[in-house]
Order: C-alpha cells, then sequence, then structure tokens
C-alpha cells in the first residue's frame, strides 16, 4: 500500500507561486516603462486594455503576428545569458507588423519553464520591455507558466504576440508592384533569430565553447556574439513610410531566407533578380560558411546574410528611399530589380557571388 504524505502544497509538485508572484513584483517597473498613449503599462488583470482613440487612430485596421525566439534560447541558457532574447521575441513579432505597414501597439509574452527563477525571469522581462521601447509599443500582459516535468532542468520557451494597426486605406503592399522595381536591401545585425539549429550543429562540430572568444568577434565570447539580438526596424521604417510614401512593400528576411520570404510579396508573374556582389555580409556568417562548410545556396534559405529586411521601390523613387534610410542611421543599399518570371522558374535569381 503505498504511504501518501498528509498536507500536499503545490510546491511539493514542484510550482512555487511565492516565486511567481516575487517575479510579478520584480517586472511591474519594467512594464510600466513601455507606456505609451493608449496603453498606461500596468498588468494585474485578467486581460490587457488598449485605446485605439487615445493612440490617434480614427479609422484603423488591426494586424496581428506571433513568433518565438527557436533554438537561439538553448545558447542563453547554455551560457546563462537571458538579456537579449526578449528583445528577439519583440523583434521577431514587430518586424512582421511593419512589413504590412503597420504601427506595433502592445505586446503579450508567454514564458513558460520548468522551475521558475525569478532573477532569470526579471531579465527576459526586461528584454521585452527593451524591445517595446524600441518598437514603441506598450507591453500590456502576459502568461508566466512553471509547468515541471515539461521543461528538464534551466530549459524555457518564449511566445510572443503583438497587435499594430495602420489608417484603412495606408497598408503595405500598396500601388502596384512592376518589372523595373527596385529591391532596397537594409543591413541586418547578424543572424537574428533563425538557423539556430544549423548554427548550434556548426558550433557543437568546431569545438569552441560558448565561453571562448568567438572565432569572428574576438572582443566578445561565442555566446555574446551569438544572442546579438535582432533589429527592431519599426521605428525608422515608419517613419520613411510615412515622409515619402514610396515603399510599396517590404519583405522581413526570417526563416527561409531569400527565396520564402522575398516571393510572399510578389504578384504572380514576377521574378527577385538579387545581385550578391552588393551584399557585405557580417564575419559571422563567413565563419558558419566556412566552419560548416555550408554552401552559398544552403545559407541563402536558412540565414539572412547580412539582409534583415527589404523594401520594393519605383526605380526612380531608390535614390529618396534609401537616403531617408541612411538618415534614420540604417544601412540601405540597391539590392536587385525585378524582371518577368519565365514559366516554371523560381521567384528568385541570384547574380554575382555572395562574398563568404
Amino acid at each position: 500500500m503505498s504511504q501518501h504524505k498528509n498536507g500536499l502544497k503545490y510546491s511539493d509538485a514542484g510550482v512555487d507561486i511565492d516565486a511567481g508572484n516575487a517575479l510579478v513584483d520584480r517586472i511591474k517597473p519594467h512594464i510600466r516603462s513601455t507606456r505609451r498613449p493608449g496603453a498606461d503599462g500596468e498588468i494585474g488583470g485578467f486581460g490587457g486594455l488598449f485605446d485605439l482613440k487615445a493612440a490617434g487612430f480614427k479609422d484603423p485596421v488591426l494586424v496581428a503576428a506571433n513568433d518565438g525566439v527557436g533554438t537561439k534560447l538553448k545558447i542563453a541558457i547554455e551560457a546563462g545569458n537571458h538579456d537579449t532574447v526578449g528583445i528577439d521575441l519583440v523583434a521577431m513579432c514587430v518586424n512582421d507588423l511593419i512589413v504590412q505597414g503597420a504601427e506595433p501597439l502592445f505586446f503579450l509574452d508567454y514564458f513558460a519553464t520548468g522551475k521558475l527563477d525569478p532573477l532569470h525571469g526579471e531579465a527576459i522581462v526586461a528584454g521585452i520591455a527593451k524591445g517595446c521601447i524600441d518598437a514603441g509599443c506598450a507591453l500590456i500582459g502576459g502568461e508566466t507558466a512553471e509547468m515541471p516535468g515539461m521543461y528538464a532542468g534551466d530549459d524555457y520557451d518564449l511566445a510572443g504576440f503583438a497587435v499594430g494597426a495602420a489608417e484603412r486605406g495606408h497598408l503595405l503592399p500598396a500601388g502596384t508592384i512592376e518589372t523595373g522595381d527596385i529591391l532596397i536591401g537594409i543591413a541586418s545585425s547578424g543572424v537574428h533569430s533563425n538557423g539556430f539549429s544549423l548554427v548550434r550543429k556548426i558550433v557543437a562540430l568546431s569545438g569552441v565553447e560558448w565561453s571562448d572568444p568567438a572565432p569572428f568577434e574576438e572582443a566578445s565570447t561565442l555566446a555574446q556574439a551569438l544572442l546579438a539580438p535582432t533589429r527592431i526596424y519599426v521605428r525608422p521604417l515608419l517613419e520613411v513610410i510615412r515622409n515619402t510614401g514610396a515603399i510599396k512593400a517590404l519583405a522581413h528576411i526570417t526563416g527561409g531566407g531569400f527565396p520564402e520570404n522575398i516571393p510572399r510579396v510578389l504578384p504572380d508573374g514576377l521574378c527577385a533578380h538579387i545581385n550578391l556582389d552588393a551584399i557585405d555580409p557580417p564575419a559571422v556568417f563567413s565563419w558558419l560558411a566556412q566552419a560548416g562548410g555550408v554552401e552559398t545556396r544552403e545559407m541563402l534559405r536558412t540565414f539572412n546574410c547580412g539582409i534583415g529586411m527589404i523594401a520594393f521601390v519605383a526605380e526612380d523613387d531608390a535614390e529618396t528611399v534609401c537616403a531617408a534610410l541612411h538618415a534614420c542611421g540604417e544601412d540601405a543599399f540597391v539590392l536587385g530589380a525585378l524582371a518577368a518570371r519565365a514559366e516554371g522558374a523560381e521567384g528568385v535569381s541570384y547574380a554575382g557571388r555572395l562574398d563568404l
């Protein structure tokens, strides 16, 4: 006959309610820091509120996106560096809003772990708050789930949910995307948050430890260099969209790289011709390609290779848009052009050589 302990508590099953409450207290200042017109930056209710009228919208269309950070989290966990993955979480969602011309308004997060550590949790949420501030959206709520048995050791997972808005008639793609339109590449900050299963495989084969100097950036450890957060393009792109009116479409270069993401915004019958000579890949991509023996086409379909966002503009507007992006601090340059797509051809073709 089995013996049962009398007076079992939730903590006996591995869930610490006090740790959860401690985390809520620690993250409240970070959440308040994200307040903006339409949201007061407070949490505690059963749902977050947002006032579209207070945010200045008259006839808005809402746009929603959700995403995660993927196995980049394994590097953060193994290296004990949790400060930047929250920025990645926000970036992956809000960059998908801006490609549709939407201003991010609010964000919610989901943080699940096997054993809640309030200090680690605070570092993660502080990163989320930093990303929200950068994107101009409010962190209005979220969920922290302590689930022993679902996650081993220090493992955790993150999911993010963002909602934005644009006035009716101002969504992207806009206008007619046609032959001769120019692709403007906007530089990434590194690997961003895609392809990390391959990154981790290459690191394992290389024998380099997370705490070792990065072979491609010796001022940082390998973990620090690979955890460089995903660039958030919201503020500069909103400014250029509104001030120039010249951007017809945008493509966020995420999972699937160039061949999967560029055709998502192209009409049938068009192909994007990319000049690989125009790209100056950050050193991390050269190291990944060489250390892993990864062929160029596989690099282009797995990683952003230095291009985190692509803008589509009329040929006559290319110089104006590049100049406007430069003025906003972005590294932007002509990457290619649109042409008629031959029957049976792929949506992206390449000329030149990627210098890896």
